[in-house]
């Protein structure tokens, strides 16, 4: 069940994270998995930096949008052929 909320979250942050980036990122689905990607991403970078979210679905909702912000900034260079 904990894979279904995290497939669910990182959804959500890739819809979010699309919504906030200039260009609507990838579509739909495209966001959808750049946002699970950046719920990892988001993890990682933040362990990295020694930020500590909030605990729970916000948290974690947070993270994800924060690296799929990330990712589909890095991305956009790759989409628009450098």
């Amino acid at each position: 069940m904990e894979l279904v909320w995290s497939l669910a979250i990182g959804a959500l942050a890739g819809l979010i994270a699309g919504k906030l980036m200039r260009g609507g990122g990838f579509g739909l689905l495209g966001n959808i998995i750049v946002g699970i990607l950046g719920g990892i991403a988001g993890n990682w970078l933040f362990g990295v930096a020694g930020i500590s979210v909030a605990d729970g679905v916000l948290g974690h909702l947070i993270t994800g949008v924060a690296g799929a912000v990330v990712l589909l900034f890095i991305a956009g260079f790759f989409k628009k052929g450098g």
